[in-house]
């Protein structure tokens, strides 16, 4: 497993922005939106292609064009669907999965609730979109199902980390064609599992308390 941290001058300013307690919810998506269209730039860099030739209006140009089977998008419900806008921004054809993972506040323990994913990921590039690698539980079952299913590779895109949860992942995926893309791996986890310094609970500040 390899872990980027990305440290552009945007990313540091828009994420700076997202930790503030006093921006908005609209704030929050629309600065949410950003990063992670600014995440996925680096996210994708990896992605396969196959080279093809095309015609310009004075002669032939060599290129090239992402490889099929397209890419898998899978935002992890909920707080993940405020990231898919700005994944999606950068890869249009791709296709998008859910799932939905519920976590024990007392065990921290994660449990699958939702999985629309395909039975056979074999040569797909996934993306996987969490706000918040905390404990890592429910990005390690996440990457998991995906595996198991064929994946070519899998690439998480986190708006922060903690490094306990980057830990756990590397633990479970040490050989495996994982990373984990983020703005920032912050200092650690509190005894109830959120991230410290963090910016709070992403699913309730994107879509507010239900």
């Amino acid at each position: 497993m390899r872990t980027l941290v990305i440290d552009h001058p945007l990313v540091t300013h828009k994420l700076t922005a997202l930790r503030d307690a006093a921006s908005d919810t609209a704030t929050f998506r629309s600065l949410t939106d950003e990063l992670v269209t600014l995440l996925a730039y680096e996210a994708t860099r990896e992605i396969r292609v196959q080279p093809v030739s095309v015609t310009t209006p004075v002669g032939t140009a060599s290129g090239v064009k992402l490889a099929q089977p397209v890419p898998l998008i899978v935002p992890v419900l909920r707080a993940g669907i405020g990231m898919l806008d700005g994944m999606t921004r950068l890869l249009p054809m791709a296709h998008v999965g859910f799932v939905g993972l519920r976590r024990d506040e007392e065990s921290l323990v994660a449990s699958t609730y939702a999985d629309r994913l395909p039975a056979d990921l074999t040569g797909r590039d996934t993306f996987v979109l969490d706000p918040m690698l905390a404990t890592g539980g429910t990005l390690a079952t996440v990457i998991s199902m995906l595996v198991n299913r064929g994946a070519a590779s899998v690439t998480a895109v986190c708006l922060l980390a903690a490094p306990e949860g980057l830990r756990h992942v590397e633990a479970a995926f040490a050989a495996d064609e994982v990373r984990v893309v983020t703005a920032s791996v912050d200092e650690r986890l509190n005894d109830k599992g959120y991230i410290v310094p963090g910016l709070g609970d992403a699913g309730d500040r994107l879509f507010g308390r239900i």
